[in-house]
């Protein structure tokens, strides 16, 4: 490598080989080194200021910082000028280890004065705004404050309504039979499952369920397996259980027979008793011609049958 140097007599930095050629810092460490060693005093170094400036990202940028702070190359505190406001200052050493001189800064101006603190002496004065009375206490400042704006109570969460259940299916006709059939397979079902065990008004709610179902040509043994089956554990509500599964599971009416349509069939052939000719008719006997004839003579017959 050959150094190809110019003299710089204005707008440059002295930058010390320790620094250049540091080995355990990164090269982003090394670069912004020399960048803030650069800038004048009083400018601004923030990770979003940099960021914006540089191609790197704000987490590059804020490794790089803990990088110079770790060798002694930076330093930040945090401080609160006299205006209330919380600042980070902070320190570019050109020589790790080497003093600082902060410039003092300048303070801020105010904005506008504040209202001194309203005091009270004893516990039977009268109390004024902003003023706070402690017993055992002679004097307690206290700031005025503005108007109190009484908290507003967070609105009630609404809670949306669960529909409403289905109606039970009712079947179309009544028929006292059936009604009965259904309030015995109702009140029968605890002997299968004790926890089917239901009240009379249960019973007369979900019957005409049940009776809607026998209609539909359910046989009453098959409805009763249906409802007893694959139970949920524990049962909380059998009513409701059985009311959701009349509901859910009630299978179509079945569809109404086909109307088979009437074909008019020939009489089958028939043999004459006399003539032994051959006729339709529907039982065996005599055909039309010798039912004609009646009892004719055996001539007559024999003509007859020519």
């Amino acid at each position: 490598m050959i150094h190809v140097n110019t003299r710089h007599t204005n707008r440059c930095t002295v930058v010390g080989n320790h620094l250049a050629q540091h080995r355990e810092m990164s090269l982003v460490a090394i670069g912004l080194a020399v960048h803030i060693q650069s800038l004048p005093a009083g400018a601004k170094i923030g990770i979003k200021f940099l960021a914006d400036r540089f191609p790197e990202s704000g987490t590059r940028i804020a490794a790089a910082l803990r990088e110079l702070e770790s060798h002694a190359y930076l330093a930040r505190t945090r401080e609160r000028t006299t205006g209330g406001r919380v600042v980070t200052r902070t320190d570019s050493y050109h020589q790790p280890g080497a003093g600082t001189a902060r410039p003092v800064p300048k303070p801020e101006p105010r904005a506008e004065r504040q209202p001194q603190p309203q005091l009270i002496r004893g516990a039977g004065a009268a109390v004024v705004p902003g003023a706070v009375v402690v017993p055992g206490i002679p004097l307690v400042p206290v700031a005025p404050r503005g108007p109190v704006v009484p908290a507003q109570a967070p609105a009630p969460e609404r809670r949306t309504a669960s529909p409403a259940p289905p109606p039970l299916p009712a079947p179309q006709t009544h028929d006292l039979a059936r009604h009965r059939s259904a309030v015995d397979l109702l009140a029968g079902l605890r002997a299968h499952d004790p926890r089917l065990l239901l009240s009379e008004y249960d019973i007369r709610r979900l019957a005409p369920g049940v009776a809607c179902r026998l209609e539909r040509g359910i046989d009453p043994e098959a409805g009763r397996r249906t409802l007893i089956a694959d139970l949920p554990e524990p049962v909380r509500s059998p009513a409701s259980l059985l009311g959701h599964r009349l509901t859910r599971l009630l299978p179509p009416p079945l569809p109404a027979a086909p109307v088979r349509e009437v074909v008019e069939r020939p009489h089958p052939f028939q043999e004459c008793d006399r003539c032994e000719r051959v006729f339709r008719g529907p039982e065996p006997g005599h055909c039309r011609d010798c039912r004609e004839c009646g009892e004719s003579s055996s001539t007559e017959h024999l003509e007859c049958s020519a």
